[in-house]
């Protein structure tokens, strides 16, 4: 007992053997929760940030074009996997702050999906088309799939997102197709095809239940709907001919389905080509109401509790956010954070918004409550704002 108190105090003395000084020299460990990245988009760079405060940690660079980037995070939130334009593939370590893997996997990619069990990591290409599947570990190559429709066409594939089970779903733009790619039961997916579901789906993503998979028009008027949850799925039209008697006007544009509104059984979709967001009572599956706006949306952002969206816009009225209350059914409030607002992203319980404002190279940082700006983040033409928390819900 007497040897026992004496190391004891030899170790406060700081006789301590050499194995706890090396610990003690570490540096302190930290999780991820609160870390994310902001896409410097003219400099193929990155940066690691911290929500709690509000902060740059470091910037990455070498993840080549990044005009277009998307982003998906490893379970455990120490990754992320960043998409480029230029095809690339990059797996990015937050904790050590550096490239860990990257490969040019295609010639332009849209972006991708983690499987549920973390296993597979699907990229969805522009050039030349389909779908390719990778070890999230290494990113070695394990399936490519080419994306070749009913119409003997090699497609762009867009709106990839999972579903449980192993599955990815996803949207062949040029052949008017919608995929499920099943890998529960072999390494090789069973393909579920769905046929004429309309001309040039552009976006799709799903309800966070994962029931419902919705794919956006640009071809025509309306939205494609299958319901995942239905033992023999079907296609079915939504807001079909929502500009009937109008004229389209340019879209500078095109709309994102990512992060989009949804509060319960109702769900708030940018319209193409118009100064407006369509509503959806997903339980009925009918439009009920339309609901003008400052410009035409990009992102419609549900805050986490799905009480508000915050709505972008599309150039030339890229300056301003508006506020849509999901409960009262109308804009509430309107602001202009400066030039070019490309994207922005709610912190994990919904009490700050962080917004990147390209011509001005910032990100700004606001109070939900209040909606004044708290903090702004020096970045270089910053767009996609992306936080570890993505890693745990089922819609992009």
């Amino acid at each position: 007992m007497r040897r026992r108190w004496f190391l004891a105090g030899a170790g406060l003395l700081g006789l301590a053997p050499t194995g706890v000084q090396a610990q003690a020299a570490r540096p302190e460990p930290r999780g991820t929760g609160d870390l994310g990245i902001v896409i410097e988009r003219a400099t193929g760079s990155l940066l690691v940030v911290e929500t709690t405060g509000r902060r740059m940690l470091a910037r990455i660079e070498g993840l080549g074009d990044l005009s277009h980037a998307a982003a998906k995070f490893s379970s455990c939130e120490r990754y992320a996997y960043v998409f480029g334009r230029d095809g690339g593939l990059t797996k990015v370590d937050l904790l050590e702050q550096r490239i860990a893997a990257r490969v040019i996997q295609a010639g332009n990619s849209i972006g991708g999906a983690l499987s549920d069990d973390g296993a597979l990591l699907a990229a969805s290409n522009y050039t030349p088309g389909g779908v390719k599947v990778f070890d999230p570990r290494d990113l070695r190559l394990l399936v490519d799939i080419p994306a070749i429709g009913a119409n003997g066409k090699q497609s762009k594939v867009v709106g990839l997102v999972d579903l449980p089970g192993r599955r990815f779903i996803c949207a062949l733009y040029d052949c008017a197709e919608i995929w499920i790619l099943d890998f529960s039961r072999s390494a090789s997916p069973e393909i579920t095809k769905f046929v004429d579901v309309g001309l040039l789906p552009y976006d799709g993503n799903v309800t966070g239940d994962a029931r419902h998979y919705l794919a956006g028009l640009f071809g025509e008027d309306g939205f494609t709907h299958i319901d995942l949850w239905s033992d023999k799925p079907k296609v079915a039209r939504v807001f079909h001919g929502y500009n009937a008697g109008r004229d389209r006007q340019a879209v500078y544009k095109m709309p994102h389905l990512e992060g989009w509104g949804q509060n319960g059984s109702m769900l708030v979709v940018p319209a193409a080509g118009q100064h407006e967001v369509l509503m959806l009572d997903l339980a009925a599956m009918k439009e009920t109401g339309r609901i003008p706006t400052h410009g035409q949306p990009v992102f419609c952002i549900a805050r986490p509790d799905g009480r508000e969206v915050w709505i972008n816009f599309a150039h030339p009225l890229n300056d301003t956010v508006q506020i849509l209350d999901t409960y009262l059914g109308r804009i509430v409030h309107s602001f202009a954070p400066g030039p070019s607002v490309l994207h922005l992203e709610f912190t994990p319980k919904g009490n700050e918004v962080w917004i990147s404002v390209r011509d001005v190279n910032r990100v700004d940082v606001f109070d939900v409550r209040t909606r004044t700006k708290i903090a702004e983040i020096p970045a270089k033409s910053p767009s996609g704002i992306m936080f570890t928390s993505r890693a745990h819900r089922l819609r992009s």
